[in-house]
């Protein structure tokens, strides 16, 4: 065990004999259970009261970690013990919960797109509109299709207090080099009048280069996407108004982010252990970007026959063009010599939506709550080669309708619940060609239908004052990369219809916890397995073409996080989770291959602590350690070369924050230790590829001013 993580260790145990055993979660500002409510259950909740283990990311957490790092994943990787360490990318590939995908949402709004899933949802708003983050750890279907991992439902800020506030926020980090200022600044304007409510929120950002702790500028993404060098915006409009027991709310949102193109990748050296860097110029075609468009109008009843009912219309456009690139899949003599030819991926994916809960305390008996709702999605996605105005995945159209109900029984300190979702599901798909690189095969179209009933159950027993237990068990419901699987068609006379490749997946968490809250901390211990009879796999050939694998896989592990407050002034908090996923060569076959990078993080640990040094300032450290990673050893699957390899490493983040009379001050150093480090999914996945293995930041100076009027 590395000394970090018998440090971490040693916290939580510590923890533990001074009565800190707590329920799992970042929520260190609050200080009972009564005040830690989680909305991502379809209902208003206890954390309590929930069997399962739930991580709630205050605004307190955000704005230190923000301070810290302006990226989003990168404070997921912090407060989350199961979630894998960030790309510090534009792309998301590699990053995963609980060595699964989990659904992402924006104020119930589904941002992921597993139909053709390109690992670029993670950008889809500023952070400066970000009121908490609940995450719902373990599969579940209580958002719909695509939380076989869990659920991560970032919440936006609302209005709160009467009148009208403005506010001004400006961050700029450096590593005191001439090409790598970061800078970002944002307007927002709130007003509460009675029972009408607004937000407005504008923001400008700009992301200059990076460099390792040697000094060397870090290498950018020209392809999958990068915020090296970036540009971005978001316009965000939240309006509301309360009509007694009822309430209206229309949320706007509009985000861009995209590459300037002034710096091309440069390949490093692998057998000498170079790193891949940048060199100024401008690579060919057009810089990846981001664009998401998104629209929610929210009803809620709070006294409908007895119980609250909500609904929400729903819209959500999703964009994502990647880098040009003269890699084999897109070669085509006719259209140019093999080899020549530079194309780029676009993913485009539009959602429409309605989601409708009804929630019905004290239901025939005291204690009896029932929740009843219906959900209804469609999604269309396709993927093109924007160059050449080429269809790489056809339209796929997918319509879902899904009715569940909910009972929830309280019996003194025991807290029963169980459910079931039924999902019904229809994919179509016209008739298309592969491209070239797969033989221009036809692919007649059709439609495939999956109807399934996902359940859940668990239990919470408050078994003392402050603590409690619970035991759970539940299903998630999710589709392979339907593209991925359709575009890579290379025989004669396939369907859609008789693609077996297209079976849903469906995957049940079992999980057991004891948790102990209070007034000076919290603790939580939980421990999960995770398992799809016919998961999905992506293995990537000698050939560097990635394909499918419909294959059983089982992910088991244990997390244990928290924080306590041994003085008024002074808070630590710390996480530990190990993670151990398992697949198979084939179906069939034993379950003795371990998962690769891109599916699952390596055991982690964080440990940190807050202390408030005077009335109006405080000082906060966090270190979080990797451990290493080395994994089938000399195995294949095919051309696949399954073994990777993973030296782990230790990074150190400090923060100051300060109130003055001018507004409040922050300045942030990340990686103090100025460490030198080649990031995991680099080490793992793309060892071999002299193009991707990048190096993480070095030393970072971050100041930052917040003023509120």
């Amino acid at each position: 065990m590395t000394p970090l993580s018998r440090a971490v260790a040693l916290a939580c145990l510590l923890m533990a004999n001074t009565d800190a055993l707590a329920q799992q979660g970042a929520g260190a500002e609050a200080a009972s259970s009564s005040t830690v409510v989680v909305t991502a259950t379809r209902g208003a909740k206890a954390v309590d009261k929930i069997p399962g283990a739930i991580s709630v990311i205050g605004q307190q957490e955000l704005a230190s970690q923000y301070l810290i790092a302006d990226d989003p994943s990168q404070a997921l990787a912090t407060y989350v013990p199961g979630y894998a360490p960030s790309r510090q990318k534009m792309t998301s590939t590699g990053e995963s919960l609980r060595g699964r995908q989990p659904l992402i949402l924006l104020d119930g709004i589904p941002q992921s797109n597993p139909l053709r899933a390109g690992s670029r949802e993670g950008y889809f708003a500023d952070s400066a509109i970000i009121e908490r983050i609940e995450v719902i750890n373990g599969a579940s279907a209580m958002q719909g299709m695509g939380a076989t991992g869990g659920i991560i439902n970032y919440i936006t800020k609302t209005a709160r207090a009467d009148g009208t506030t403005h506010g001004l926020n400006v961050r700029a980090s450096s590593q005191l080099r001439s090409d790598n200022l970061d800078w970002k600044t944002g307007y927002s304007v709130t007003h509460k009048d009675g029972g009408f409510d607004l937000l407005g929120y504008v923001g400008l950002q700009r992301r200059g280069m990076g460099y390792d702790g040697d000094g060397r500028r870090l290498g950018i993404d020209n392809v999958q996407g990068d915020t090296l060098d970036s540009r971005g915006d978001d316009l965000f409009l939240k309006i509301g108004q309360r009509f007694g027991a009822q309430r209206m709310q229309l949320s706007l949102n509009r985000f861009n982010l995209r590459g300037e193109g002034d710096y091309r990748n440069e390949p490093g050296v692998v057998a000498a252990g170079v790193t891949t860097t940048s060199l100024p110029g401008r690579a060919p075609g057009e810089p990846p970007r981001n664009k998401v468009r998104s629209a929610s109008l929210d009803y809620r009843h709070d006294e409908l026959f007895g119980g609250a009912f909500s609904a929400q219309l729903f819209s959500h456009d999703f964009e994502a063009l990647y880098g040009a690139t003269p890699v084999a899949t897109f070669q085509d003599v006719r259209l140019a010599p093999v080899g020549t030819l530079w194309d780029q991926s676009q993913i485009v994916a539009d959602k429409r939506g309605a989601r409708m809960t009804w929630v019905r305390p004290d239901m025939l008996a005291d204690g009896l709550e029932m929740t009843v709702g219906l959900d209804i999605l469609h999604d269309n996605t396709l993927q093109r080669l924007a160059a050449t105005n080429r269809t790489w995945v056809p339209q796929l159209q997918f319509k879902s309708t899904a009715p569940f109900a909910q009972l929830e029984y309280e019996i003194g300190p025991v807290t029963l619940r169980g459910g079931v979702r039924h999902e019904q599901a229809r994919l179509t798909v016209d008739t298309y060609t592969t491209l070239a690189a797969y033989g221009n095969r036809l692919v007649e179209g059709g439609e495939t239908e999956f109807s399934k009933s996902i359940r859940n159950i668990g239990a919470v027993w408050r078994f003392a004052p402050r603590w409690s237990a619970f035991v759970a068990s539940s299903e998630g419901f999710g589709l392979p990369d339907v593209g991925l699987v359709l575009r890579g068609v290379n025989t004669n006379g396939k369907s859609v219809a008789t693609l077996i490749d297209l079976k849903p997946i469906i995957t049940r968490n079992n999980e057991v916890g004891v948790n102990w809250r209070g007034a000076d901390g919290q603790v939580g211990l939980s421990r999960y397995d995770s398992r799809s009879k016919l998961g999905s796999v992506l293995r990537v050939n000698a050939a560097g073409i990635g394909s499918v694998e419909r294959v059983p896989t089982v992910v088991k592990g244990w997390e244990v996080s928290g924080d306590w407050r041994p003085v008024k002034t002074v808070s630590v908090f710390g996480s530990y989770a190990v993670t151990d996923g398992k697949t198979a060569a084939s179906q069939g076959a034993p379950l003795d291959l371990a998962l690769s990078a891109r599916s699952q993080g390596p055991d982690k640990g964080v440990l940190g602590a807050n202390w408030q040094f005077a009335p109006k300032a405080q000082l906060r450290v966090q270190a979080s350690h990797l451990r290493d990673r080395d994994i089938n050893i000399g195995r294949k699957v095919g051309t696949s070369n399954l073994e990777e390899h993973f030296k782990g490493y230790t990074l150190a983040d400090m923060a100051v924050t300060f109130e003055s009379a001018y507004g409040r001050i922050g300045v942030s150093v990340e990686n103090v230790l100025d460490k030198q480090y080649v990031g995991y999914y680099s080490q793992s996945a793309a060892a071999l590829d002299a193009t991707g293995t990048f190096a993480g930041r070095g030393r970072t100076l971050a100041l930052s001013w917040n003023r509120t009027w």
